[in-house]
């Protein structure tokens, strides 16, 4: 079973390039995060043409996530994360496919900071840790799988001088990740490459694809009756470089069934 995690910054707008990936690889489930469009404005006959059974929670301008699945529709479970009924923002939904809990996450970015934006960062990482707990004792296999906007170590930047001073690198940022290791989450990226540069996401500035001047953001974190069955993880890097692509790359694991 491949469950990947793909930060489409557009569906529309990359519909195109989402469409191809999913052709080429075929992923049994898809979380897309950024997909910048309204409820009624996600794509869904194409995706469902392309062989997948859509869920999605949408928002007009930003965020926005959805849960893609190959043989049946997902099961969804939650449609926002929990501990804030005031949060309108469109970053959480949650859905059993083939006895599996997949939770899509788009993680608030937190720039500028310090401030406001960042203080609701480091509120929804809360809230995200406390549901985890939750998740963390279910008997089923769980997978947290989308674009943490948090860059967990110095191994996984290419290099951070000019970085310091984001929020994706600050110490409460990468804490609050740490705690979900402690915790007993498996990052599966760095499970399977333990000791190597992988990234999931390059900046369209300043050749940052040419140079290879990534960043890894977007995480698949595992339960242990998720991580005993991991069987490999990666990220489809080239489709980064492809036209008019997203700055983020897809990034998966497969279980064993």
């Amino acid at each position: 079973m491949r469950i990947a995690t793909y930060n489409i910054n557009g569906v529309n707008t990359r519909l195109p390039n989402l469409l191809q990936w999913l052709e080429e690889t075929k992923p049994d489930v898809a979380c897309l995060q950024e997909l910048k469009a309204p409820q009624d404005r996600f794509p869904e006959a194409a995706i469902r043409e392309a062989g997948y059974h859509p869920a999605w929670v949408g928002e007009a301008r930003w965020n926005g996530v959805a849960i893609l699945s190959r043989d049946a529709p997902p099961v969804v479970t939650r449609r926002a994360l929990p501990g804030d009924p005031n949060d309108a923002q469109s970053r959480y939904l949650e859905a059993a496919v083939k006895g599996v809990l997949v939770g899509c996450l788009y993680l608030p970015n937190g720039n500028p900071q310090p401030g406001p934006k960042f203080d609701y960062k480091l509120a929804w990482f809360e809230r995200l840790i406390t549901h985890a707990r939750d998740l963390f004792e279910t008997e089923a296999p769980v997978v947290l799988a989308g674009d943490y906007n948090v860059v967990p170590t110095e191994a996984d930047i290419y290099n951070s001088r000019s970085w310091m001073k984001n929020a994706l690198l600050q110490p409460e940022s990468r804490a609050a990740y740490a705690r979900m290791l402690e915790a007993g989450w498996t990052d599966a990226l760095r499970e399977r490459f333990p000791d190597e540069a992988v990234y999931t996401f390059w900046d369209y500035f300043r050749d940052a694809w040419g140079r290879n001047a990534g960043l890894r953001i977007d995480h698949l974190l595992l339960n242990p009756q998720a991580a005993e069955r991991l069987v490999d993880a990666g990220v489809d890097a080239e489709v980064r470089g492809r036209e008019k692509a997203s700055d983020h790359a897809p990034a998966w694991i497969e279980l064993r069934d």
